[in-house]
């Protein structure tokens, strides 16, 4: 049987994934209005535009790295079942992944901020059906995972 501490760990994953997901939301929301500010602005907030859609795009990639890397083959080893499951997350990861490019390229080449907001729109989209899709499937998973790893190294430094 856990420990109370062990117990609180093993919750905490579910609580974990919900946070980290909310600062990523939260992240594309700034983003967002980065890049609206610097409609309005033209040139004014170009700099920092860069700064939020480089920071943008680095935050939700390293938290796809991290899950693949440590949080997705750990819940795979725990539940079998799941397998299809972590499948579908991981073509996510590179659907997101290829529009992150798109949107990356659109922000070293100067593209307009009407271009930038529509590669936004995009990631948003995916990234929120992505986010709903994986709490839906792995929250109670997550609630009971023995997982020994920081936050960081399964979630990503964010």
């Amino acid at each position: 049987m856990a420990s109370e501490g062990e117990e609180a760990r093993f919750v905490a994953w579910a609580g974990e994934l919900r946070a980290v997901h909310e600062r990523l939301r939260d992240a594309l929301r700034v983003t967002r209005e980065a890049v609206e500010a610097d409609e309005r602005m033209a040139e004014g907030a170009a700099r920092e535009l860069l700064l939020f859609c480089h920071g943008f795009c680095a935050a939700l990639t390293a938290h796809h790295r991290a899950e693949d890397r440590t949080l997705f083959p750990a819940i795979a080893s725990a539940h079998p079942e799941l397998g299809e499951t972590i499948r579908k997350l991981e073509q996510d990861h590179a659907m997101i992944g290829h529009l992150l490019g798109g949107l990356q390229e659109a922000v070293d080449h100067g593209r307009s901020p009407s271009e930038l907001l529509r590669h936004l729109e995009g990631v948003a989209a995916i990234m929120e059906s992505h986010f709903g899709y994986e709490e839906r499937q792995l929250l109670a998973v997550l609630d009971a995972l023995a997982l020994d790893a920081s936050v960081e190294d399964a979630l990503g430094p964010f």
